[in-house]
């Protein structure tokens, strides 16, 4: 797999089409985080840690329970990849993206680590712009 981030972000919207409660995704540190950050600000409703498999082959998995509003449509409406590995984003502290006028949220990569664009903003700090969510 050549983009694990974009392959996640793909399985998050295919899940919230098809009204799944949950998705259960492989490891890795970025796309842990990112589930954090969507937690945090209240696009899915929990991201946790689960392991799967017998003891001896165990497989490090995180688990996403996805978020619908009273409607029963799905929270998150639009989940885009920005810096792909062919292209990469960069933005400096003045240039980075307002989403939906401030109503949708992308997601940062600075060198104090990931985090919102409202937060990279606060820090006064630019970064590679990994996803827009709204």
């Amino acid at each position: 797999m050549t983009d694990p981030i974009s392959d996640m972000l793909t399985r998050i919207r295919n899940a919230s089409a098809v009204r799944k409660s949950e998705i259960v995704l492989p490891m890795s540190k970025i796309k842990y985080q990112i589930g954090k950050i969507l937690e945090k600000e209240n696009w899915i409703a929990k991201c946790e840690e689960v392991k799967s498999g017998d003891d001896a082959g165990k497989k490090k998995e995180f688990k996403l329970v996805l978020k619908y509003r009273k409607s029963g449509k799905p929270a998150i409406s639009s989940l885009k990849r920005i810096s792909t590995p062919g292209r990469r984003v960069y933005v400096g502290k003045d240039e980075l993206p307002r989403v939906l006028n401030g109503f949708g949220m992308a997601i940062i990569s600075t060198s104090k680590g990931l985090m919102t664009n409202k937060e990279s903003r606060k820090e006064s700090m630019g970064g590679e712009v990994i996803c827009e969510i709204y």
